[in-house]
């Protein structure tokens, strides 16, 4: 039997938890959900049209290098990389590239204990300013989880926001 298409999901490609997706596919919505400490990235070039989204769960591979190398996206300081060159291998320039932030929330850790969000931002604003990759637009920290969608067709990044009935644009484009 052939699998059942959901109205309103044929085109969405969902990013899991330490996941990631490319795509030049116009076609294609890439979505993740449930960035609370965790940080999504998303990367889009407007001249080659391709982007792609990243869904990482911790700071810094060197917590578990055989982890990071079976699963760069767990991680962004190995995530980070792998998605930048994987939009590159379908053309997307890095000089060109807008990047977007979303997520790194305090969590299920009340008295910021451990600061994962904190410390997800920091490893990726570290990183990136290392590389001369500017943001584009961030929607980080806070309490709340977030879904973040970008539309390979237009280069726009949205989010949904626990608590908050609409969607959020952090580029419309």
């Amino acid at each position: 039997m052939p699998p059942t298409n959901l109205p309103g999901f044929e085109n969405k490609v969902i990013v899991g938890i330490a996941d990631m997706a490319v795509s030049n596919n116009p076609g294609i919505i890439l979505t993740t959900y449930s960035l609370g400490s965790c940080l999504g990235v998303a990367v889009f070039d407007p001249v080659a049209r391709v982007g792609g989204l990243l869904h990482a769960m911790l700071p810094d591979s060197s917590l578990d290098p055989a982890k990071a190398a079976a699963n760069p996206a767990m991680f962004l300081d190995t995530g980070v990389p792998a998605l930048i060159r994987t939009v590159c291998d379908l053309k997307g320039e890095v000089r060109r590239l807008k990047v977007y932030l979303a997520g790194g929330a305090q969590i299920m850790d009340s008295t910021g204990f451990f600061n994962i969000g904190k410390r997800n931002y920091r490893a990726v604003i570290d990183l990136l300013a290392h590389n001369q990759i500017k943001i584009e637009a961030e929607h980080v920290g806070g309490f709340v989880n977030r879904t973040m969608h970008l539309s390979i067709a237009t280069g726009g990044v949205s989010l949904k926001v626990s608590g908050q009935a609409k969607d959020i644009a952090l580029c419309k484009n």
